[in-house]
C-alpha cells in the first residue's frame, strides 16, 4: 500500500502484485482512512471505468446528473465528473474500450461521457460482487477476485459485441501516436472511406476518432502539466498548435483551465496507481509514507 495524503484527507493507494491476464484490463485498491473526506475531481482518461465499492463507508459521485452512490461504471470522456467519500473502499478498473462491451455486457457507445450505477447494468450481480469482496481476507484476495468476475464475463460474450479488427487497429495506432495520428491515415490503413470508419469507429468505441485522438492527447498533457511542465512546453510536446488550443482541450475535457488541472490530486493517484500509462507525476503536496500493517 502507498499512503497519499492532501487537504487532510488520506487514503492507500494498492496497485495489484501484477498486470492482470485479461488485456485491456488494468486495476488498482483505494482505501481511506484520513480524517477528512476525500473530495476529488476525477480526470477523463483513454479508458471506461469500472469502480467496485464495497465498503462500510459512503462513497459518491457527482456529475452533471446528478449524485450517485456505490458502485458505478463512467464512459469514456466523462466531464465534471467529482467524487466524495469517508471510510470508503473500492476496487477501481480501467477497461480499455476494446474489451469494455465484452466486460459490462453493454457499448461504450451507450456510455460516452455518462455515468451508470452498476445495479442498472448487472442487476443482482452487482450486490453479490460487493458482499464477494467485502469478506475478501486481503486486496490480493479482491484482485484476483475481480479478475475471475472480469475473466468470467468476457469469455461469456457473443463475439459480436467486441470492435471490428479494422477498428481495434485504429484505436492502437491512436494510443500509440498518443493521438497524434490523423483520421486520413487511419482511414486509409483500414482500407475505408473517412466516413466509414467515423461511423464504425463511434459505433464500437463510443467517440469518433477525432475526439478518441483528443481524449489519448489530452490524458498524455495533463500528466505532463500535473508533473510541473508549463503549458506552452505541454502544449509543444503535445503537438497542440499553440496554448491556447491546449486551454480549449483542458476547458472541453474538465471545464477547468490547464494551471487548476495541473493540482488535482487525481492525477498523482493515477501516477501511483496505473504506473507508467502516462508521464510519471511527482507532487510535492503527495506524501507517501511506510506502508501501513
Amino acid at each position: 500500500m502507498r499512503p497519499v495524503g492532501y487537504d487532510r484527507a488520506v487514503f492507500d493507494v494498492v496497485p495489484p502484485p501484477r498486470r492482470s491476464r485479461l488485456p485491456g484490463v488494468s486495476m488498482a485498491g483505494f482505501r481511506h482512512r484520513g480524517p477528512e473526506p476525500i473530495r476529488m475531481r476525477a480526470v477523463p482518461h483513454p479508458a471506461v471505468t469500472l469502480s467496485l465499492d464495497f465498503s462500510p463507508g459512503l462513497l459518491v459521485v457527482d456529475d452533471a446528473a446528478g449524485r450517485r452512490p456505490g458502485s458505478l461504471v463512467a464512459g469514456l470522456a466523462f466531464r465534471d465528473l467529482r467524487v466524495h467519500g469517508h471510510g470508503t473502499e473500492a476496487v477501481q478498473v480501467r477497461l480499455s474500450p476494446l474489451v469494455a462491451a465484452t466486460v459490462l455486457g453493454v457499448s461504450p457507445a451507450d456510455l460516452e461521457g455518462t455515468v451508470v450505477g452498476l445495479d442498472e447494468l448487472w442487476g443482482r450481480e452487482a450486490a453479490r460482487v460487493r458482499e464477494q469482496l467485502s469478506h475478501a481476507p486481503s486486496w490480493r484476495d479482491r484482485f484476483a477476485l475481480t479478475e475471475e468476475l472480469l475473466a468470467r464475463r468476457h469469455a461469456a460474450a457473443r463475439p459480436e459485441r467486441g470492435p471490428r479488427p479494422e477498428v481495434v487497429r485504429a484505436w492502437q495506432r491512436i494510443v500509440r501516436s498518443r493521438g497524434g495520428v490523423r483520421v486520413e491515415v487511419l482511414a486509409a490503413e483500414a482500407g475505408w472511406s473517412r466516413q466509414r470508419l467515423w461511423a464504425r469507429f463511434r459505433s464500437d468505441i463510443g467517440l469518433t476518432p477525432r475526439r478518441a485522438a483528443q481524449l489519448v492527447r489530452f490524458h498524455h498533457a495533463a500528466h505532463l502539466l500535473a508533473g510541473g511542465r508549463s503549458p506552452a512546453l505541454a502544449a509543444a510536446d503535445c503537438g497542440y498548435t499553440d496554448q491556447s488550443h491546449l486551454h480549449r482541450h483542458v476547458r472541453a475535457f474538465t471545464g477547468t483551465t490547464p494551471a487548476t488541472l495541473a493540482g488535482e490530486p487525481f492525477l498523482a493517484v493515477d501516477d501511483l496507481a496505473w504506473p507508467g500509462e502516462a508521464p510519471p507525476v511527482t507532487r510535492p503536496d503527495t506524501r507517501r509514507g511506510p506502508a501501513p500493517r
